[in-house]
């Protein structure tokens, strides 16, 4: 269990950390971090991470389809803890 503690804990602070990173990059003009990184870090635990910078550093908060795919990432993450949780998987 602890284990599994310190994964979600680096997941989501290296997804913040990202998101941080995008944001200065997009600031100067310069090579960023393909949203499809992103999605991936938040897919495989992030969100939480994720959802954070996105307000901390107000980023991509206003693009609509971020906004969408990372919901959806969302509400999978929630239906798979349901499951889990009530013992179906």
């Amino acid at each position: 269990m602890k284990v599994l503690l310190l994964y979600f804990l680096f997941v989501n602070c290296f997804t913040f950390l990202l998101a941080g990173y995008d944001k200065f990059q997009a600031r100067r003009h310069r090579r960023r971090i393909p949203e499809s990184v992103l999605f991936i870090m938040a897919f495989i635990g992030g969100s939480v991470g994720l959802l954070i910078g996105m307000f901390f550093f107000r980023h991509k908060t206003a693009k609509t389809t971020f906004i969408m795919k990372f919901s959806y990432i969302i509400l999978v993450q929630i239906v798979v803890i349901y499951l889990k949780m009530t013992q179906k998987i």
